[in-house]
């Protein structure tokens, strides 16, 4: 199930009423999808929604996990104006550089919604049929969804101490 807020809508939480920008996404919730016979999948269309309706998003694999992370052209632009920042000159960070560049994939959404992640980011992350989707708060999380067990229960604990370790 997915909670969606489109761009500049007000998301209200009891007392608390917080404006998403325009070009801000929430990613959250979760959803199991399959890839189609053709490896594509569908990304849930609250997420779709969320980003408003985007033409293509950016899919790269995680640095500390074997999923994959979803981002929308508003994060990446985010991303590669803190890269334009760095001295190019630098052989370490035109490595570094390449490395990002090669893990990360720009992928067209078809008219149904639909990507098509190669299959190198694919085997990454074990993905070879159902796919879970994970919300992140500014990304998404793609997922073989075996390696994913079932969440039928708020961890309340965890939740509380996610929120404490982020100052909330």
């Amino acid at each position: 199930m997915f909670n969606s807020v489109t761009k500049g809508q007000t998301m209200e939480s009891g007392d608390n009423q917080v404006k998403i920008l325009q070009g801000d996404a929430v990613f959250s919730g979760s959803a199991t999808h399959a890839l189609d016979p053709k490896r594509r999948v569908t990304i849930p269309s609250g997420w779709r929604d969320a980003m408003g309706k985007p033409a293509y998003v950016f899919v790269m694999a995680d640095p500390h996990e074997k999923c994959l992370r979803l981002l929308t052209n508003e994060r990446m632009q985010g991303i590669q104006k803190k890269l334009l920042e760095k001295r190019f000159s630098d052989p370490t960070v035109a490595q570094k550089l390449r490395i990002i560049g090669a893990n990360t994939e720009q992928l067209p959404l078809d008219v149904q919604g639909r990507i098509r992640i190669s299959d190198r980011l694919l085997e990454f992350a074990g993905i070879k049929g159902r796919i879970a989707f994970v919300g992140a708060v500014t990304y998404g999380e793609i997922w073989a969804a075996e390696t994913l067990a079932p969440e039928t229960a708020v961890d309340q604990a965890a939740l509380g101490e996610a929120l404490s370790a982020l100052d909330f």
